[in-house]
C-alpha cells in the first residue's frame, strides 16, 4: 500500500480519476475475484458500481456547515433540549469499504436560535456518506453543530451494526456499537448527560 501511495503523483492526489478510469479499475477487481468479465449480468456492472459510488460516497461533495443554513430566532423563549432520534444512516468503514447501518440521536441545548429539525439529519447524512470510523463520524457531526449553531452543548450517540465484523474476520451478526460525544453542558453536567440518555431510552 505505502509503494501505491509513494507512486501517486501531486497531480493523482489532486485530480479524481475520470469514470471511464474508475470504470476500469471495478473491471480489474471483477477479473481478480476470478469471474468472467464477458458474461451478460456483468456487462454493465462497472458503469452500474462507478453511478453508485458517485450516490454512496456523495458526502465528500457536500459542506455540513452549508446544510445547516438558516436559523431561527423566533422561539418564544425556547431553551430547552431538542432532541432528533433514531435518525437512519449508512455508512462504508474505512477500512473494508463495506457497509455500517444504523442510526444516529443528536439533541442540542440552544443558545437563542434554533436550526430547521431536517438539517440535523441531512448532518448526519453528510458524514455518513463517506468513508467512516463510526468514533469519527460521532464527533463529526458533534463539532458540526456545535461550530455553526454555536448551542449550549450538542450530544451526539451513534448505534450501529458494521458489515466488517459481520460478513467477514470473526462474523459475528447482530453486535452493535455505541459511540457518543458530548460538548458544552451535555459534557460538563451529568444531570444533562442522564436526560439525553434517558430522552433516547424513554
Amino acid at each position: 500500500m505505502d509503494a501505491i501511495v509513494n507512486n501517486l503523483s501531486v497531480t493523482d492526489n489532486d485530480n479524481r480519476p475520470t469514470q471511464a478510469e474508475a470504470e476500469a479499475a471495478v473491471l480489474t477487481l471483477l477479473r481478480w475475484i476470478g469471474d468472467d468479465i464477458g458474461r451478460e449480468g456483468l456487462i454493465d456492472t462497472p458503469k452500474r458500481v462507478v453511478k453508485a459510488y458517485k450516490e454512496l460516497f456523495s458526502g465528500y461533495d457536500q459542506d455540513a456547515e452549508e446544510a445547516l443554513g438558516r436559523t431561527f430566532e423566533e422561539v418564544a423563549g425556547y431553551d430547552d433540549v431538542v432532541l432528533i432520534k433514531d435518525i437512519p444512516f449508512f455508512s462504508h468503514c474505512e477500512h473494508h469499504m463495506v457497509p455500517i447501518i444504523g442510526k444516529a440521536h443528536v439533541a442540542y441545548l440552544p443558545d437563542g436560535k434554533v436550526v430547521g429539525l431536517s438539517k440535523i439529519a441531512r448532518v448526519v447524512d453528510i458524514f455518513g456518506r463517506r468513508l467512516q470510523t463510526q468514533e469519527t463520524m460521532t464527533a463529526q457531526v458533534a463539532h458540526a453543530i456545535d461550530d455553526t449553531l454555536r448551542p449550549r452543548g450538542v450530544a451526539v450517540m451513534i448505534e450501529a451494526e458494521h458489515m466488517c465484523m459481520a460478513m467477514r474476520g470473526i462474523q459475528k451478526q447482530g453486535s452493535t456499537t455505541i459511540t457518543t460525544t458530548f460538548t458544552g453542558a451535555f459534557k460538563t453536567d451529568p444531570h444533562e448527560q442522564v436526560r439525553f440518555m434517558t430522552l433516547i431510552r424513554g
